[in-house]
C-alpha cells in the first residue's frame, strides 16, 4: 500500500504534524511527502492520502478545500491546527466542515485536530483592540487563548497524532493493506 503525505502549513504548525506522521510510516511505501501545490499527480499513484491543514473561519484554507475535493477513491486521514482551540466539540465542528470537501468515493479512515501557535502579530492586534469600545472580557479570552497556544503543536501532540496514524493503520491492514509492513 503506498501513501501520500500533503499538507498547507502557513506558520509550520501542520508541517510538524506531517513530519510526525512520516516518522511511522514506511519511506519506501512514501509516493508524495510536501505541500499541497504540485502534489495532484502524485496523489493519483497513491493508495491512502494524509491530507493537513491548518483552520480558516471554521475550515480547511483554500489551497486544501480545491485539493481534498479533487481526490477520488482514496482512503484519507485529515489532520490539522488551529489557533484557537482545545475543545473536541470545536475540532469535530472543523473536520466535519473539511470533510464536506471529499468526494462520496473517498473513504475516511481517520483523523487528528490540535492547537496551533500562531503569529506574534496576532497578539499584538488581540492588545490593540484593548480599550477601543468592544468586549474587554472577549478580548481577554482571545488573548489567554494565544497564549496557551503558544509551542503547539507541541511533543505530546505529535505523538498523538502518530498514536492516530499508528491506530488508522491497523484498520488498513485489516482490510488487507501493508502500510505497516509484514513478517
Amino acid at each position: 500500500m503506498t501513501y501520500t503525505i500533503v499538507y498547507s502549513s502557513r506558520t509550520g504548525n501542520t508541517k510538524l504534524l506531517a513530519d510526525g506522521i512520516r516518522s511511522v510510516l514506511p519511506a519506501e511505501s512514501c509516493v508524495y511527502f510536501g505541500p499541497v501545490s504540485g502534489a495532484e499527480r502524485e496523489v493519483a499513484q497513491a493508495d491512502v492520502v494524509f491530507a493537513g491543514f491548518w483552520v480558516d473561519k471554521g475550515s480547511c484554507d483554500e489551497e486544501m478545500a480545491g485539493f481534498l475535493s479533487g481526490i477520488m477513491g482514496k482512503d484519507v486521514f485529515l489532520f490539522g491546527t488551529a489557533g484557537f482551540g482545545g475543545s473536541r466539540e470545536y475540532f469535530s465542528k472543523i473536520l466535519g466542515n473539511v470533510g464536506k470537501y471529499l468526494d462520496g468515493s473517498c473513504r475516511l479512515t481517520g483523523t487528528f485536530m490540535c492547537q496551533g501557535q500562531m503569529p506574534p502579530a496576532v497578539r499584538k492586534r488581540y492588545e490593540g483592540m484593548v480599550g477601543t469600545g468592544g468586549d474587554v472580557c472577549k478580548v481577554r479570552e482571545m488573548i489567554e487563548n494565544y497564549d496557551r497556544a503558544l509551542g503547539h503543536p507541541n511533543e505530546a501532540d505529535v505523538e498523538r497524532v502518530k498514536r492516530e496514524v499508528t491506530r488508522a493503520l491497523a484498520g488498513w491492514e485489516g482490510d488487507g493493506g501493508d502500510l505497516a509492513g509484514s513478517d
